[in-house]
């Protein structure tokens, strides 16, 4: 009788552990009817019962961040293997990134349920393309869970903060890596090398039909075959695809306080960026954007419809992705320039179907003044410019290596981060190197991110023999993270190490003068140079503000001084050319 009655017990606790959301794997997205986004914990636990129950996932740590938290990621693979160096011998690697926003949750929600029915079966697992998603990578602001911070989103009921423990927008800091999150990630990304890159996010920057956007990495950029892959067969496969599903998408609206049918641009995303540092490693990458207006339920349908269709690209197409990525590094050991900025190009545009809103000024019941109103009874569909070609700026030339000495620590710490190979000199040695001078830069006035960027930066070079010793760095071009060194060690570029402020010691003198000394010095250097007194006398001459101010005249002698320092504005980073 009591081992009948047992065994009841256990067939009543068995059937009642099935509506427990974790057995059958129900999101709280799911139970809430599309209200509510899963928590921190939910998550976490979320993945750790389907690792536990499904071996073809396995979910494991990988880095801290400023939380004090761990990063995980979550691998999917039909034949149990999470080897990735063994993964990439046959597959191909498409990770997704989400909550690095955590207000804009949607994929963190779409994944989860993704994940879950390619595991059983409820749509058919890829054959040739391995599955990795960083559940929530800002954790700091997951936990830091609101629901007022997203003042213009419909939904979810709450949700976490943009900014990370820190206060970091980690959208802005996979080159300076002030972080814990942005070094996991790099940990991670490194270790996985992934194919494809998808970050989920959720836009809005103005209003119109479209639940979906996309922000493919711009395709000049990425240049050459794959730029013209992805541009020419990925991203018209995957609006294709969406199509035959019912999923309108257009291209992330890029416009603020206007009205997208006057025409928008495409998204310039920079290397601080995470699809412009994926990009610097020649994987092809894309935001997904929602719209924040359009229900939650709708936003985490779309979000998970877009990925099984990028998921289905990518196994459809892995063998020649994995080609195109391959002949992308070979051709970078062929060419001789790489370029370091880009613009519009103005010349060539391309044509939307664009499904918007009609929109007008009207006068504010707040302010008085004019604003920009929507009316959602009024939809159109219109011919719109696209202008999504870009051409580059500046260019620069190839070095063969770059020389570091030792002192800089944290470049190199970075460098080695991401992948970089360095070899340090055995011995103190000479080389004639390329040298740069910082002859310009400008700077933010406000803080950005915990810096105060430069921009406009402009160089002049000179080449010199320098010694340097032992224990200092040669940083070979001639490896698969040529971009990554190209963009973060040339000054000039947009989003270099310069521009974010790790060399600002050059910028300051730590010498000068008393000008009551150093009057007879300048006299001096006048009398026995007449082509310097020449140039002084020019310069008098031609420059109003310079002859009215005495102190402007001796500190421009004492630069022409043996007196002035060599460090001031010096760059600490050679060039050496062999070719």
């Amino acid at each position: 009788m009591k081992k009948l009655l047992f065994l009841l017990i256990l067939i009543i606790s068995c059937k009642n552990s099935n509506k427990n959301p974790y057995y059958d794997f129900e999101t709280i997205f799911e139970i809430s009817k599309g209200t509510e986004t899963a928590t921190y914990r939910q998550v976490i636990k979320y993945y750790n019962d389907l690792a536990d129950t499904y071996s073809e996932i396995s979910i494991q740590e990988m880095g801290v961040t400023d939380s004090g938290k761990p990063l995980h990621i979550v691998t999917l693979n039909p034949n149990g293997i999470f080897d990735f160096k063994e993964i990439r011998k046959s597959k191909s690697i498409l990770l997704i990134n989400n909550g690095i926003h955590p207000g804009e949750s949607d994929g963190i929600d779409a994944t989860m349920m993704l994940f879950r029915d390619l595991v059983n079966g409820k749509i058919e697992a890829p054959k040739n393309t391995v599955l990795i998603t960083i559940p929530i990578y800002n954790i700091g602001g997951s936990l830091n869970r609101n629901t007022g911070t997203r003042a213009n989103q419909n939904g979810p009921k709450s949700y976490g903060f943009r900014g990370n423990a820190r206060n970091y927008d980690l959208n802005r800091d996979f080159i300076k890596s002030d972080t814990k999150n942005a070094r996991a990630f790099a940990q991670i990304f490194h270790l996985v090398n992934p194919d494809v890159f998808i970050d989920n996010h959720v836009s809005n920057g103005a209003d119109y039909q479209y639940t979906l956007t996309q922000l493919f990495t711009q395709h000049n950029k990425l240049g050459g075959d794959l730029g013209d892959f992805l541009n020419k067969t990925m991203h018209p496969e995957l609006e294709r695809k969406l199509s035959e599903k019912k999923w309108d998408i257009t291209p992330y609206v890029n416009v603020f306080n206007s009205t997208p049918e006057k025409g928008f641009s495409q998204f310039m995303d920079y290397p601080r960026y995470s699809t412009g540092y994926t990009t610097l490693f020649n994987t092809l990458g894309m935001m997904v954007e929602t719209h924040m207006l359009k229900p939650y339920k709708q936003r985490v349908e779309g979000t998970y419809e877009l990925m099984k269709s990028m998921i289905e690209i990518t196994d459809e197409q892995h063998a020649t992705i994995s080609k195109l990525r391959i002949d992308a590094w070979k051709n970078y050991k062929q060419k001789d320039s790489y370029p370091l900025n880009w613009v519009i190009d103005t010349t060539k545009s391309s044509t939307l179907n664009f499904k918007g809103f009609e929109g007008d000024m009207i006068t504010s019941k707040v302010t008085g003044a004019q604003r920009l109103k929507y009316f959602r009874d009024k939809p159109f569909t219109k011919d719109v410019n696209y202008q999504n070609y870009f051409v580059p700026t500046k260019k620069i030339t190839i070095p063969n290596a770059y020389v570091i000495p030792q002192g800089w620590h944290k470049i190199i710490t970075l460098l080695k981060l991401n992948g970089i190979e360095l070899k340090q000199l055995q011995n103190d040695s000479t080389f004639t190197v390329e040298s740069y001078k910082i002859s310009d830069y400008k700077t933010r006035p406000n803080a950005y991110e915990g810096h105060y960027p430069h921009f406009n930066t402009t160089v002049t070079k000179e080449t010199k023999s320098i010694m340097f010793y032992k224990g200092d760095f040669i940083v070979s071009t001639n490896q698969s993270g040529v971009r990554y060194l190209l963009e973060t060690l040339e000054p000039e570029a947009p989003d270099s190490f310069f521009n974010w402020n790790f060399f600002d010691t050059i910028l300051q003198q730590k010498e000068g003068f008393s000008p009551y000394v150093f009057e007879d010095t300048a006299s001096q250097m006048l009398a026995q140079d007449p082509n310097l007194k020449a140039e002084f006398e020019t310069k008098k001459e031609t420059n109003p503000a310079f002859a009215s101010n005495w102190y402007a005249q001796l500190n421009w002698l004492y630069k022409k001084s043996i007196h002035y320092e060599k460090a001031h504005l010096q760059y600490p980073v050679y060039r050496i050319h062999t070719r």
